[in-house]
């Protein structure tokens, strides 16, 4: 089985980072198994953007799941897509909530839910999670197996 990548621009080529994550280009393909219900999981837990107040670098564990209807998307457009914000300074809610909808603005998938595990600022873990609905029924949904916060315990 073979995928059609003839309208992707960076796979296969030597891109250079997005310089913001408005500027990124998220890219999607087919997915092979249209009218199946499955959980695609992407995991990203070197995360990086900026603290818009002073600059400094903030760090998360990202967790993305999703249930697609026609399209998946396409992988190293979605790392591009992430790293972008390593330069871009956003408080954390702003950037977890922006990087699921813009897979969903993109893919239009049945349901997507995003784990947006931040390590501490000032002491403090924020922990930033949304989805588009309910859970579907039936559906093999694991556990996004970030534990919370415990510093030193």
């Amino acid at each position: 089985m073979t995928t059609d990548v003839s309208g992707l621009t960076q796979l296969g080529r030597a891109v250079d980072a997005p310089a913001s994550p408005e500027t990124a280009v998220l890219e999607r393909v087919p997915s092979p198994h249209r009218g199946t219900r499955y959980v695609v999981r992407f995991t990203a837990p070197e995360f990086t953007s900026l603290c818009p107040m002073t600059g400094q670098p903030d760090f998360a564990h990202l967790v993305i799941d999703y249930i697609p209807r026609d399209w998946l998307v396409e992988s190293k457009s979605l790392k591009l897509f992430l790293t972008s914000f390593r330069n871009h300074g956003a408080f954390h809610e702003d950037c977890s909530v922006y990087v699921g909808k813009r897979i969903v603005d993109l893919l239009e998938p049945e349901w997507l839910r995003i784990g947006a595990y931040w390590y501490p600022r000032g002491g403090i873990p924020i922990d930033v999670f949304w989805q588009t609905g309910p859970a579907p029924e039936g559906v093999w949904l694991p556990d996004q197996g970030v534990p919370p916060y415990r510093g030193r315990g």
